[in-house]
């Protein structure tokens, strides 16, 4: 596609352009600065800063001799819908928590003070940070400061902002959740994975990655997503060492399962780490629609987000943090989630277990989804589609990871998970062609 303008500002919005229609394909070699400035009888400096708003919007990628490509991950409206689940199909696919398993909403709105809030008032609702402060106070972690933000997303992009500048990398598990991905990607901070195992990051991988240079780490500390992984006491003593290496170095722990995950949560920030956030968001286990996460922090941290946060969205609604608390505190909804928990980890434990006895390798130690290695992703969604089964590919989760599909078993009754290990496995391996 011909690109044009006289500006940086315009030759990246051409070329934006042809990235977001489609002409121009992931991978694809961009024009030297040197050959587009002589195209466009402009200064290089013109192009290069072209293409450096285009890296800072992570659509494109220098890759050193082989130059500047188009990202392989471009965030599209296309790339970032859920994929659609056919009807009469079992939905394994889009990550939901089972709607059966979170609290009524109703008996909550009715305790909602009928005060509207107006501008000047106090951000944050005292006693929704005051609850949250003792939940992650019992997990071991500090919370002398802490910040509500409108879901995990929110919070974690907050932070990155006010601690990096463009171009800095940041660490990210792999495979990992693709919002991750593409957050980090469209923000301009180049991905440096690291391999997860069962029990959590690898603790030589996560050196490797940070050894060059990253600025940041997310880690996720339980029901890992998509593999379900869940840092361990002994997995944790191990990267606490290898973060002490790197103390400037931004740790951001984003728990956010919370109460559901089916196992204690295990930080690794420690007194020697300058920079730290733990988010834990409301969204899997009060509702995706609730939009409301707290984040605890070292002082300039929280402080920097929430100045932040002054100066755009202000606050997060009042009605949604009343929402919150009453939801997040009353003691029947305790008892619910502490019972959602256990639900979950019965249908994981009986996924896996069905999955075992028909020989499918299968990993997940916490948290509502299964992470099974295949070789050939978009072969096996289609023939599990064909047997009724929705799951999702594990190409958005992966970076340099093998491939795999992501099964989310919050809805997989364990009396039909027989039958989807059955298909599973004949899909797998099935008469006339391999899978493995």
């Amino acid at each position: 596609m011909r690109v044009s303008g006289r500006t940086a500002a315009a030759i990246a919005a051409s070329l934006e352009q042809s990235v977001h229609t489609g002409k121009r394909e992931p991978g694809e070699a961009l024009p030297t600065v040197r050959e587009l400035a002589a195209t466009l009888r402009v200064s290089p400096a013109t192009v290069a800063a072209a293409y450096k708003l285009l890296r800072a919007r992570g659509l494109v990628a220098g890759q050193g001799r082989r130059g500047t490509r188009v990202a392989s991950g471009p965030v599209t409206p296309a790339t970032v819908a859920s994929p659609s689940v056919p009807t009469g199909t079992v939905d394994l696919a889009t990550g939901n928590p089972d709607p059966a398993l979170l609290p009524p909403i109703e008996p909550a709105i009715h305790s909602i003070e009928g005060d509207l809030q107006l501008y000047g008032s106090v951000p944050d609702r005292s006693g929704l940070v005051a609850f949250a402060a003792a939940e992650f106070e019992a997990d071991g972690i500090p919370a002398r400061a802490l910040a509500v933000l409108s879901g995990a997303m929110d919070a974690i992009e907050r932070i990155l902002r006010e601690h990096l500048r463009t171009g800095d990398r940041v660490a990210v598990e792999d495979p990992s959740f693709p919002g991750i991905i593409d957050l980090v990607s469209a923000s301009g901070y180049p991905a440096v994975p690291f391999a997860v195992d069962d029990e959590g990051p690898v603790p030589d991988a996560l050196a490797a990655a940070l050894g060059r240079g990253c600025g940041a780490v997310i880690v996720t500390p339980r029901a890992q997503n998509p593999t379900g992984a869940a840092i361990t006491g002994e997995r944790a003593g191990e990267l606490r060492r290898v973060l002490r290496r790197f103390p400037d170095v931004v740790l951001i722990e984003n728990d956010y399962a919370g109460p559901v995950a089916g196992t204690p949560v295990q930080t690794l920030r420690s007194a020697s780490h300058n920079r730290w956030a733990v988010v834990r968001s409301t969204s899997k286990f009060l509702g995706p629609d609730l939009r409301v996460a707290v984040m605890a922090g070292d002082d300039m941290t929280v402080a920097r987000v929430r100045g932040r946060q002054a100066l755009g969205a202000r606050w997060v609604s009042h009605i949604l943090q009343q929402l919150a608390l009453a939801l997040w505190s009353d003691p029947s909804s305790g008892r619910r989630l502490a019972r959602a928990g256990e639900i979950y980890s019965q249908r994981r434990n009986a996924a896996l277990a069905a999955l075992g006895a028909h020989g499918v390798e299968a990993r997940a130690r916490s948290g509502f989804n299964l992470w099974v290695p295949v070789r050939d992703e978009a072969r096996l969604v289609r023939a599990l589609s064909e047997r009724g089964w929705a799951v999702a590919a594990g190409e958005r989760f992966r970076i340099q990871a093998a491939p795999g599909i992501r099964v989310t078993i919050s809805t997989l009754q364990p009396v039909d998970a027989g039958r989807f290990a059955a298909d599973l496995a004949e899909a797998l391996h099935p008469a006339t062609a391999g899978f493995a």
